[in-house]
């Protein structure tokens, strides 16, 4: 495999990307909503209410009472609203964060491979003298560094919101723990490539950036299933819980990837642009 060519092709979608508001806007919105403004407001509501935090949604209440022992135990010297702060900062917006990579990786991997049909562009790439595997393995790189670069820096800036806003109640540096980071290291980039064998799969079925967009969408589905299994107590983003949680995305990624090479053969393609 020539990385040259690996190289190039990734580097010719990362400008397209920047190029384009329509694809690096959404990218900046959605980690900006999740991670500064939904985190502000967990914090600043139950100052400005002066309410108990029982008293802010029956869910909140639900996902407190049938917290582990182990988490019981980490909060149950807090205050309140310490607590409060806490389990939404630490807890419940940890399966939010996990929606950043997802769609980065569906915005520029649909872009990617179904956007340069839409384009017209996609029908001279595969002339070139250069194999399948280099052109899906350079498309790949192009929406996998990415997503996961998008996810880092948002990790950043969302460590420095909750602590700023949390360090008045706390008076310590309490974000991030140990799952947070195997959540960053471990289970963003095995969600990332889950996204794009997805995105593969589609993108090689349909004609448009936005059809595939729409499809591959659908990817978010799992972490929205997450995000309402914890809110009412089902499971919760516990260390053991991130570790079992990128090691079956790992083993799906394996099938998906091997299924989108499949389906990935320039013959075909070329065939189905005309």
């Amino acid at each position: 495999m020539d990385m040259r060519l690996v190289r190039a092709i990734a580097l010719k979608d990362v400008r397209e990307v920047v190029g384009s508001k329509q694809l690096w806007l959404p990218m900046i919105l959605v980690p900006l909503i999740f991670l500064v403004i939904f985190p502000t407001l967990s914090v600043l509501l139950p100052s400005a209410t002066k309410l108990p935090v029982t008293t802010l949604g029956s869910s909140l209440e639900t996902f407190m009472e049938r917290l582990p022992p182990a988490m019981r135990d980490l909060v149950g010297s807090m205050d309140d609203r310490g607590k409060f702060i806490y389990l939404m900062s630490v807890f419940f917006f940890a399966p939010f964060f996990l929606i950043i990579p997802i769609m980065v990786v569906s915005i520029i991997g649909a872009s990617s491979f179904a956007g340069e049909k839409e384009r017209k562009t996609l029908e001279s790439l595969l002339y070139t003298p250069i194999t399948d595997a280099e052109l899906m393995f350079g498309k790949i790189l192009s929406a996998f560094i990415p997503s996961v670069a998008v996810a880092w820096a948002s990790f950043i800036i969302y460590a420095i919101v909750v602590n700023a806003l949390g360090y008045p109640f706390f008076g310590r540096i309490f974000f991030p723990n140990l799952t947070w980071l195997v959540l960053l290291i471990w289970v963003v980039p095995s969600m990332s490539f889950f996204g794009l064998g997805i995105i593969v799969v589609v993108s090689s079925k349909v004609r448009g950036f936005q059809e595939a967009q729409q499809i591959g969408g659908l990817v978010v589905l799992p972490i929205v299933a997450l995000v309402l299994l914890q809110v009412f107590g089902v499971v919760y983003l516990s260390l053991s819980f991130a570790l079992i949680l990128g090691l079956a995305f790992l083993v799906i990624d394996y099938f998906l990837i091997r299924l989108g090479a499949r389906t990935f053969v320039r013959e075909d393609i070329i065939t189905k642009l005309k």
